[in-house]
């Protein structure tokens, strides 16, 4: 949070993609948004002015962990099937406490998922992003594949529970190729295609992530128990 004067601001982006030469760059000759651009959400109005000093204060009271949810598939992102993966994990989320800040319908393919992967967790840095499809053995299936390749590390234990889980109900879940990764302080969780899978693999980690989090967040400091 920013604090100026009486007004009160909660940074919600950093940086912001250059489409086409906007009157920034006109002005200053220098696509500057990327790298310096800040975007916020004002908690308490008020009026800034040159000279203010600005603050960078820590939060008073807690406040929700933030998710995206990125659902692949070439025949929902065309429009010729529903996605009904991604509005299920919405909602769970939103039930859960979490405030879900961005939804995204993708074709399958790496390109395009690592590009949103890298500017949801660079520019919105939200605490969660669960994608959902192309953990399969399709030629199309390849989120495992953008995922790690926008990873700073990993967290095998996640998707190693989450197939461990369902082993017992299909065996058909050693076929998938799931992985969990951090990038930044943002955890990424692949799962299924199917919104029943989706759900039972959810209930695998939902109430573990949170300790997580806070420790990505900063606001954990001790694992141990006592």
């Amino acid at each position: 949070q920013l604090q100026c004067g009486e007004v009160l601001l909660e940074i919600t982006q950093i940086g912001k993609e250059c489409h086409t030469h906007c009157a920034i760059y006109q002005r200053v000759g220098d696509c500057i948004m990327p790298r310096e651009g800040v975007f916020a959400r004002v908690l308490r109005g008020g009026t800034i002015r040159v000279g203010d000093d600005m603050q960078c204060i820590a939060r008073t009271q807690p406040f929700a962990f933030q998710a995206a949810v990125i659902t692949l598939s070439d025949a929902g992102a065309a429009g010729t099937r529903k996605d009904k993966s991604g509005p299920m994990i919405a909602q769970r989320l939103r039930e859960s406490g979490y405030t879900v800040i961005e939804q995204l319908l993708l074709p399958d393919g790496r390109e395009r998922l690592e590009h949103e992967l890298v500017r949801l967790c660079d520019q919105r840095q939200p605490d969660l992003i669960l994608t959902t499809g192309g953990t399969g053995f399709s030629q199309r299936d390849v989120t495992p594949e953008a995922t790690l390749a926008v990873a700073d590390r990993q967290v095998p234990g996640i998707a190693e529970a989450m197939r461990a889980a369902s082993m017992q109900i299909t065996k058909r879940a050693m076929l998938s190729r799931a992985v969990s990764v951090i990038r930044g302080r943002t955890l990424i969780i692949n799962l299924p295609g199917s919104p029943k899978a989706c759900m039972e693999t959810m209930d695998v980690f939902m109430d573990t992530i949170p300790h997580g989090l806070g420790l990505l967040r900063g606001t954990v400091h001790d694992c141990a128990r006592a």
